[in-house]
């Protein structure tokens, strides 16, 4: 059976991570790709966790507008785990280390967990209270522990990259790039435009 180091270091070495490692442009668009994706994931489940706060959108009844917004939650969401898959194996032994991408994990979990609870719980009684401008005490604060720990999966996915370093792909430059001739400056002197120290 297989250990945790030795899955990790299985996943660094795919061919899949390799490439994404070697390619100038693949890991920024698939990062920008990743935060547009948690942006959306995030800003879908604010309407509704506002509107069960009584905050936004008191007018409309929740069971019209939870479905039309979470179907829109759960594609974001499913193209931020697939992004955050694809950079996580780029560098799969520092992000598994890492404590902020650890808490990141955690609060996601706390979230379905939140999410759960307020399904199979609280949402059953939403006849009662689907046409009011607010959720009772449940619904309150399953939408504050839900934004909250959103907040959280934020704060610490921004964290990572300041606590992480990418691993870099060795490689070659292309046959016939002289980096000193593309600079401007020749092997072994100064560039042109530095200043010449008199004799």
């Amino acid at each position: 059976m297989m250990d945790v180091a030795a899955i990790l270091a299985a996943l660094d070495s795919l061919p899949l991570s390799q490439a994404i490692r070697a390619s100038l442009f693949a890991f920024p668009l698939i990062e920008a790709t990743h935060v547009i994706a948690i942006t959306l994931v995030f800003g879908t489940i604010a309407i509704v966790d506002l509107r069960l706060l009584g905050v936004a959108s008191g007018h409309r009844p929740f069971t019209r507008l939870a479905p039309e917004i979470l179907k829109w939650t759960w594609i974001a969401f499913a193209l931020a785990a697939v992004t955050g898959s694809l950079m996580f194996i780029t560098n799969a032994g520092t992000y598994f280390h890492n404590l902020p991408f650890r808490l990141k994990m955690l609060f996601m979990l706390g979230a379905g967990i939140n999410m759960a609870v307020f399904q199979f719980l609280t949402s059953t009684s939403v006849h009662l209270w689907d046409d009011r401008p607010r959720a009772p005490p449940a619904g309150r604060v399953a939408a504050i522990l839900s934004l909250c720990l959103w907040i959280g999966v934020i704060a610490m996915g921004r964290l990572i990259g300041f606590t992480s370093t990418q691993k870099a792909e060795a490689a070659p430059p292309p046959a016939g790039v002289d980096f000193d001739d593309f600079l401007g400056g020749a092997p072994g002197g100064p560039p042109p435009s530095a200043p010449v120290a008199p004799k």
